[in-house]
């Protein structure tokens, strides 16, 4: 008798928490708007963050709630943007086009390594070991973090430096945050020269761990008819803005630390 009526009691309790979450569930529940759920359809859902967002979800709710930007996924572009556009009835406005650039020609041929490091193959951690076992402390160390991070196969290590497929990649920029060097850019899809380089050291100890790492002589400044080029810290940088692609500096660089992505070699 005493373990029935125990039965019973714990079943009535379950009963009325039952009821009482079902109540809870109804009166309390908050009608989403079928406009989020739309333009969520209309992204690529990567869910990679290129957008500012967590991800495709929690953008189109952006989007569809505090008026964000239609333009702002990259990997979705244009037809991703007209398509919130229809959803919400406004203009989509153009969506810059991006590539990633892994700026390092650090290759076997041209560099060469420290150490023989035996750690957890992954850059993040060999990147606290001394920088890193490559002889250039800013280089692309190739143990595929950005590999890893790429939804698209964009991306992989050959001849130890990660390579960009440009016709794979949409510009996510999920390779770019998982490099510990910080050597990955996103730059814009056009057909202009890129410093393909981070060495920030003096010209002479920059050409003792690479044979193609820019040694800051600058002249390439000298030949570019837009000043788009400038040299800050033994580095160059090419402002993509003023670039107009006519390939003089990368003609005149002596290491040939410049060159152009999309005609670069590709995996």
């Amino acid at each position: 008798m005493g373990i029935t009526s125990a039965i019973m009691i714990i079943s009535g309790i379950g009963i009325i928490a039952a009821v009482m979450l079902v109540l809870a569930a109804k009166f309390m529940h908050v009608e989403e708007d079928e406009r989020i759920g739309r333009v969520t359809e209309c992204l690529p859902g990567a869910n990679c963050g290129a957008c500012g967002y967590a991800g495709c979800a929690d953008y189109a709710k952006a989007i569809v709630e505090a008026d964000t930007p239609l333009n702002l996924c990259v990997p979705g572009g244009a037809a991703a943007a007209e398509g919130a556009a229809k959803v919400m009835g406004k203009v989509a406005g153009a969506t810059a086009a991006k590539v990633a650039v892994v700026a390092c020609q650090g290759f076997e041929c041209n560099t060469s390594k420290k150490f023989d490091y035996q750690g957890i193959t992954t850059c993040s951690a060999a990147a606290k070991m001394f920088n890193g076992p490559t002889a250039c402390a800013y280089g692309c160390m190739g143990f595929g973090d950005c590999v890893a991070a790429c939804k698209f196969d964009a991306i992989q290590v050959v001849n130890g430096v990660a390579l960009v497929n440009q016709e794979k990649c949409t510009g996510c920029g999920a390779c770019a945050k998982a490099c510990p060097k910080a050597i990955i850019h996103m730059i814009p899809d056009d057909v202009n020269p890129v410093v393909l380089c981070q060495n920030v050291d003096k010209g002479a100890q920059t050409r003792k761990v690479c044979s193609t790492g820019c040694i800051g002589c600058m002249k390439c400044t000298k030949f570019c008819p837009t000043n788009a080029i400038k040299v800050e810290n033994n580095l160059a940088y090419i402002d993509q803005e003023l670039c107009i692609g006519c390939m003089q500096c990368a003609d005149e660089c002596p290491v040939k630390a410049i060159h152009i992505p999309n005609i670069r070699k590709q995996y």
